[in-house]
């Protein structure tokens, strides 16, 4: 007879910014109830974990905007000085210490893999998990999943890798190839990389074998997406703190936003979007905060640089628009001839480390490390088979879709263009774009590919499956499948509203009875005019594959609050709500907020 699985309060599938906070606020509001975090990983951290702390890795964040509202990252604790970057040590240790502090760590289970969650009838999940090679079960009453857009990296298949006979891998398992970075005592010989990709992690790695000495020959795809936006942490001709100007009440509407209004500046808003003048001065600002990036990184000074000139534009790029967090100039690697930029495809590989360009150009590499993207998806199965459709997750789409029917779709593409005549002039970023797969002799057997055919997530508030049967039940939730500058607050407040939805206390007028046809219609709706707006908004970005944004992030923390009932202005005063960044201070005591509001309510 088989052993009865363990059976817990919550489980939080993943380990990073959203799973650590998940767990954290439920055993805050919870303190009694039971529940384990689960990761594949060994240690805490998510990206942040040990096992891919590769050498000099920093976060684009500045210190003071990369922290929980509620766990400072202090100077004289982790030794990082305000106008610094912070290492991933020190994130990676910082996320360990939150996992302390807050009773998290005693229940963290790490190199586990949840392989499956397959719905129980009557409420909740059983898990399939795997460790050291044995397979258990355990019951989850209520499951977060919050793995992440970049648990799983996408290595295509070159032709002749087999015998290529030098490293090759995906920037992920950097570390593990932290060898490549060393230079043998006594060898004159000149060491030569490859680097293949133009991601900012493509840069990073670029950056670490140039700075060591070593030659490195990066190639960025001639049908690709091209080299991503990378500003100085200070932009504009005012020179303002990046992280700190997305989060300006007054700059955020410059940005169209299908969620905006959430801020109750409508006035604004439909000023800058719905009247010509107003259009013509939101285009000027893009056009001074990408051009002064473009003067700033002085790309047209030498014919190197200018190959990394980005090939989008900046209003329609969104979290791959990121920021130089490098010891000394990047460009002056480049300038000196420390890394020749290829603008072409890889035909195959061959062996003695040859890489051979479409263009015939022959490369001799000591290791080819790939910047090639990540599977997108959850790196677990939902059973029944085909359940990922009811959950919102991205699928192959069919005639059936349960939320994204063609009506729908083309309802809220109107809504989209008739509230932001802008987006009608979407921008071609590279007319000969051709998906990986098929470019340059590379090939993949994976499924799930970063040019997959698949729907974008379809989630209602970016966390909530939206068909009847998951608002009845109320026992899933994402969180984390979402992209910008702000994750620790995103972590914060989609917590308190997932918790919020499970226990009850989240306002019926923001999530409906599931028997209320007339208002789940409503929220459905909703969920597809927020999903598909990601397709024009951020067609440079991920727009149309999850909540990829930047500008908007503001905005949306202002949407989940208003549907906690909690303050949304929290500056005290016109001039300085609109005017003074928003950061994690401002919400420093949010979850003491909700447990009052929730008090309050119960004695009512």
């Amino acid at each position: 007879m088989d052993p009865v699985p363990e059976t817990l309060d919550l489980v939080v599938v993943g380990a990073g910014w959203f799973g650590l906070c998940a767990a954290k606020t439920n055993h805050q509001l919870h303190p009694e109830a039971t529940f384990a975090v689960i990761d594949g990983a060994a240690t805490v951290g998510g990206v942040w974990a040990e096992h891919r702390l590769y050498p000099g890795l920093k976060s684009n964040n500045m210190l003071g905007t990369y922290e929980y509202p509620d766990f400072p990252m202090t100077t004289e604790v982790y030794g990082v000085k305000p106008g610094e970057h912070i290492p991933g040590t020190v994130v990676h240790r910082y996320l360990a210490d939150y996992a302390d502090k807050f009773g998290v760590a005693a229940h963290f289970r790490g190199s586990t893999k949840v392989v499956s969650a397959e719905l129980i009838p009557e409420g909740g999940w059983t898990l399939t998990l795997e460790k050291e090679g044995k397979t258990s079960t355990l019951v989850a009453r209520k499951l977060i999943v919050a793995t992440g857009l970049t648990s799983e990296p996408f290595l295509p298949h070159i032709e002749g890798q087999e015998t290529f006979g030098v490293p090759l891998f995906h920037g992920r398992d950097f570390l593990q190839h932290a060898d490549t970075l060393e230079i043998p005592e006594g060898n004159t010989d000149k060491k030569t990389v490859a680097v293949f990709g133009g991601t900012k992690s493509a840069w990073d790695m670029v950056y670490a074998y140039a700075s060591k000495g070593i030659q490195v020959e990066w190639i960025i795809r001639s049908t690709g997406h091209g080299p991503i936006w990378q500003a100085p942490p200070y932009v504009t001709p005012l020179k303002k703190w990046l992280e700190k100007l997305v989060m300006t009440r007054m700059l955020t509407w410059f940005s169209p936003c299908i969620w905006g209004d959430a801020d109750g500046y409508t006035g604004m808003r439909g000023f800058y979007h719905g009247s010509a003048l107003g259009r013509r001065i939101t285009d000027t600002f893009w056009s001074i905060l990408g051009g002064d990036v473009i003067t700033l990184n002085k790309y047209a000074a030498h014919p190197e640089t200018a190959k990394l000139k980005p090939w989008s534009e900046a209003m329609f790029t969104a979290s791959s628009f990121s920021i130089l967090n490098y010891e000394t100039d990047f460009f002056d690697l480049v300038r000196s001839g420390k890394v020749h930029i290829h603008l072409g495809e890889i035909s195959s590989l061959s062996s003695g480390g040859k890489v051979h360009l479409a263009d015939g150009t022959l490369l001799t590499v000591s290791a080819l490390a790939c910047a090639t993207g990540w599977k997108h998806v959850p790196p677990m199965k939902f059973l029944p088979e085909g359940i990922d459709k009811q959950l919102g997750l991205p699928h192959v789409p069919s005639e059936d879709e349960p939320v994204f029917s063609k009506t729908a779709v083309d309802k809220a593409d109107d809504e989209i263009l008739k509230r932001f005549p802008r987006l009608r002039d979407q921008p071609v970023q590279n007319k000969n774009l051709t998906p990986l797969l098929t470019s340059g002799g590379l090939s993949s057997t994976d499924s799930i590919t970063p040019s997959t055919p698949l729907t974008p997530y379809t989630l209602y508030r970016f966390v909530l499956p939206p068909t009847s049967e998951f608002v009845r039940r109320r026992d899933i939730a994402f969180a984390g499948v979402v992209m910008n500058f702000s994750i620790p607050l995103m972590a914060q407040l989609q917590s308190l509203w997932i918790l919020a939805l499970f226990d009850g206390t989240l306002p019926k007028n923001v999530v409906p009875s599931a028997d209320d046809q007339e208002k789940l219609a409503s929220l459905q709706y909703t969920t597809v005019l927020t999903s598909r707006f990601g397709k024009w908004r951020y067609p440079a970005g991920h727009g149309n594959q999850f909540p990829d944004f930047v500008f908007d992030a503001l905005p949306y923390l202002d949407q989940l609050l208003g549907d906690l009932g909690l303050p949304i202005y929290r500056k005290g005063g016109l001039l300085a709500e609109a005017t003074t960044p928003y950061g994690p201070e401002d919400y420093k005591d949010i979850v003491a907020e909700w447990q009052a509001k929730v008090k309050e309510g119960s004695s009512q």
